[in-house]
């Protein structure tokens, strides 16, 4: 189960991928400390220095040590990602993952590029996290309702709700169990192979959603998950945003056209990533995929 947090506790914000504006950053921490959290800011995420490339927010050692310092911070119960956009592949292999174990579980928060922390943290320390908006974008400081669905997620986590939108149906119908991973395709896709990413997504329910990949890229990327094996034993698969990844319709006609054949319950538009009002859904619990309903539901802890 994901800790929750409680009011007063300590949140550091990291930005282990994409440069942050300011701006948002101060007004999305404005709204982390009006639910009563103590915020602190990865000297990264304000003024990292020269970053070596314009699409980095700092350079890789300063964003690797702020993300090692926040969570091993004992007095620290939340790791939360100011932004995705790219970078944090490349962060992977500069931590002392020995030392981030032994810090113990907390919090990890983000998506998008962020489906890597997600992974490595899963493989490497066993430990869920959630998938959902971030306070360094427009995306969340401009969205009431994403702002709402994540404080209710932090703060009760052990309280889930069905996770579903008026437009959610089945591509292919029918139910499934499995532990909840995933995130962005592309993400997924090319990490696949290397010591970050999981063998295999067999036994789990998959969630994936992307942004800004044309249809081939996204069939590409899909293509690649196929290839490897990695979707083999999948137990079903819910499908998020794909904004700015062309009409909806080509996109469509590729997610069919590659995980129709898998013969498991897929649904469609369920509500999460890059789209308006998403949901925060935690990553690395069981719960239940139900296609024609249109939800997946994360099980209560068992000793609730």
């Amino acid at each position: 189960m994901i800790p929750a947090l409680r009011p007063g506790d300590v949140v550091t914000v990291v930005a282990p991928a994409g440069p942050v504006e300011r701006d948002v950053l101060m007004a999305g921490t404005e709204i982390l400390r009006g639910w009563g959290l103590t915020v602190r800011i990865a000297p990264s995420a304000l003024d990292g220095g020269p970053a070596p490339l314009p699409h980095l927010s700092a350079a890789d050692g300063h964003r690797a040590r702020d993300l090692q310092r926040a969570w091993c911070d004992p007095d620290n119960a939340a790791v939360i990602c100011a932004r995705g956009g790219y970078g944090t592949q490349r962060l992977l292999p500069l931590l002392d993952w020995d030392a981030l174990a032994a810090a113990g579980p907390k919090i990890l928060l983000g998506y998008s590029d962020i489906t890597a922390l997600h992974e490595a943290f899963a493989l490497c320390l066993g430990v869920p996290a959630w998938h959902g908006p971030m306070p360094g974008t427009a995306a969340f400081t401009d969205d009431a309702v994403a702002q709402e669905r994540l404080r209710r997620a932090l703060f009760t986590p052990h309280d889930p709700r069905p996770i579903g939108s008026p437009a959610a149906r089945a591509l292919v119908p029918g139910t499934a169990r499995g532990i909840t991973l995933g995130g962005c395709a592309s993400l997924l896709a090319s990490g696949v192979g290397t010591p970050y990413v999981r063998p295999s997504a067999a036994g789990g329910i998959l969630l994936l959603e992307d942004t800004g990949e044309e249809p081939y890229r996204l069939d590409r990327a899909l293509t690649q998950l196929l290839n490897a094996g990695w979707l083999d034993g999948v137990a079903g698969i819910a499908l998020g945003s794909w904004r700015e990844c062309g009409p909806y319709e080509e996109v469509r006609a590729v997610l069919a056209d590659r995980l129709v054949p898998l013969g498991v319950p897929v649904v469609e538009e369920l509500g999460f990533g890059h789209g308006p009002q998403p949901w925060t859904i935690p990553l690395g619990v069981p719960a239940t995929l139900d296609a024609e309903r249109g939800t997946l539901t994360p099980d209560p802890p068992a000793d609730r």
